[in-house]
C-alpha cells in the first residue's frame, strides 16, 4: 500500500506530538514527510530523527545552524522562516496538511495549501475563524477536502456521514466546561494562571487551555463551525456536558438527534482526518459505560464567561470582527500567562479593541493581516 504523506505543521505541540504518535502506528500507510516548528527545535531535531522526512521547518530563524548541524548526516531539507512554512507545503509529494499551528499563524500556509491543492485536516481554529469566508470559498474553489481535527467539529462531520442531503436544524458543541466551571465572578476575580491550566479532562498546550478556562475556546469553535458546515448563527448552540464523553451533536429537521461519543483523546480525531473515509484499527482507549453511569448537560453562562458571548456578537456582527477579537484574544492570553492582566481582565481588553479598529464589512486577505497587526498592538498598548 502506498503512503499517505503528510506535512505537520506545528509538529512539537500538542496536536502535532498526537498526530506523531498516530503516524507512528500505522509505519507502512503513513508517513511524516514534512515537520514543522515554531522554536522548539530540539523537539523537532528529535523527531526529525525519528521520523527522518522529507523537510523541516523551524519558524525561529536563529535555530536554524542548530537544526542544520544536527540533521546533517540525514537527507533532510532544512528551512527557516515564516516564508519557508508557505513554501514547504507546496511541494508536489504532499498529500494532507495537517495545521497544528497555534493562533492566526497559521493562515497563510493553510491557503497556499489549498491553492496547491492539498486537503487540510485543521486543528487550527484560527484559521476560520479569522477568514472563514474566504478559506472556505478557495476550498471549494479547488475541490479539497476540509477535514476537521477539533473534537467537537470532528464529532459533527462524523455524524454528518451519509446526511449530506438532510437539512441540519441546529447543532449542540459540547464544552467541558473547564476548571472554572460553576466558579462566581468573584472567584474569577483573583485566579491564577496555574488554577487556569488545570483542565479536568484534556491534555493540551497551554494558550488552548486557557482558551477553555475562559469559554473562548468555545467561542472560536462557534465560529469555526459556522464557516465548516455552512450555517447561520443561531444553528450554533454550546452546552457544558461535564463528562467530556459526547463530543458533539446534529439536530436535522425532523427532530432526530445524532451525536458522536468516545473517551476525550485527541488521537481519535487526528486519526479520523488522516485516514477519512476510512475507520482503521487501533489500539486507543475504549469507552466504558460501565464507568459512566451518568452523563449530565447544562446550560453555557455567557454572563460569568463573557468571551462565549463577545464570540457570538462578533460573528454576528461578521466581516474584519472575528479576526480582530482573535488577535486580541491571542495577546491577552499570553499577558495572562506572563501575569500581565487578570484573567477578567483579558474579556475587557477584548471589548476594548473590537471598538477601536474601523470595521471592514467584506475583507480581503491583506484586510484581515493588516487588522490583526492593527488588534495586536491596541491590545498590547491596553495593557
Amino acid at each position: 500500500m502506498k503512503y499517505k504523506n503528510i506535512a505537520i505543521l506545528g509538529s512539537t505541540g500538542s496536536v502535532g506530538t498526537q498526530a506523531l504518535e498516530v503516524i507512528a502506528s500505522f509505519p507502512e500507510r503513513l508517513k511524516a514527510t514534512v515537520l514543522t516548528a515554531g522554536s522548539n527545535s530540539d523537539l523537532l531535531i528529535e523527531q526529525a530523527l525519528m521520523f527522518k522526512p522529507q523537510s523541516v521547518v523551524i519558524v525561529d530563524p536563529s535555530k536554524y545552524l542548530k537544526v542544520k548541524e544536527a540533521l546533517q548526516a540525514l537527507p533532510i531539507e532544512v528551512k527557516a522562516g515564516e516564508e519557508a512554512l508557505v513554501e514547504v507545503v507546496q511541494r508536489t509529494d504532499i498529500e494532507i496538511v495537517l495545521n497544528a499551528i497555534v493562533g492566526s499563524a497559521g493562515l497563510r500556509s493553510t491557503i497556499e495549501a489549498i491553492q496547491h491543492g492539498k486537503d487540510i485536516a485543521l486543528a487550527n481554529k484560527e484559521t476560520l475563524v479569522v477568514a472563514g469566508e474566504l478559506v472556505m470559498g478557495l476550498v471549494r474553489k479547488h475541490g479539497v477536502k476540509m477535514l476537521p481535527v477539533d473534537s467537537e467539529h470532528s464529532a459533527i462531520f462524523q455524524c454528518l456521514a451519509g446526511e449530506e442531503h438532510n437539512p441540519i436544524e441546529k447543532i449542540y458543541l459540547t464544552a467541558s466546561g473547564g476548571p472554572f466551571r460553576g466558579r462566581s465572578l468573584d472567584f474569577l476575580k483573583s485566579a491564577t494562571k496555574h488554577q487556569a491550566l488545570k483542565h479536568p479532562n484534556w491534555v493540551m498546550g497551554a494558550k488552548i487551555t486557557i482558551d477553555s478556562a475562559s469559554l473562548m475556546n468555545k467561542g472560536l469553535e462557534v465560529i469555526e463551525a459556522k464557516w465548516l458546515f455552512d450555517l447561520e448563527v443561531d444553528q450554533v448552540d454550546v452546552i457544558v456536558h461535564p463528562q467530556s464523553i459526547v463530543h458533539s451533536l446534529v439536530q436535522f429537521q425532523d427532530g432526530s438527534m445524532k451525536a458522536q461519543m468516545g473517551v476525550p483523546d485527541m488521537k481519535l480525531p487526528i486519526q479520523y482526518a488522516l485516514t477519512y473515509p476510512d475507520r482503521w484499527a487501533n489500539s486507543f482507549e475504549r469507552f466504558d459505560f460501565a464507568n459512566f453511569s451518568t452523563l449530565t448537560f447544562e446550560p453555557a453562562d455567557t454572563k460569568t464567561f463573557r468571551n462565549l458571548a463577545i464570540a457570538y456578537e462578533a460573528l454576528r456582527r461578521g466581516g474584519i470582527s472575528p479576526c480582530v477579537m482573535n488577535a486580541a484574544n491571542e495577546v491577552v492570553v499570553a499577558a495572562f500567562l506572563e501575569e500581565k492582566v487578570s484573567f477578567l481582565g483579558m474579556s475587557e481588553i477584548i471589548e476594548q479593541t473590537l471598538t477601536q479598529v474601523s470595521h471592514i464589512t467584506t475583507p480581503t486577505l491583506s484586510d484581515y493581516l493588516a487588522a490583526d497587526q492593527e488588534s495586536r498592538k491596541i491590545a498590547k498598548g491596553l495593557i
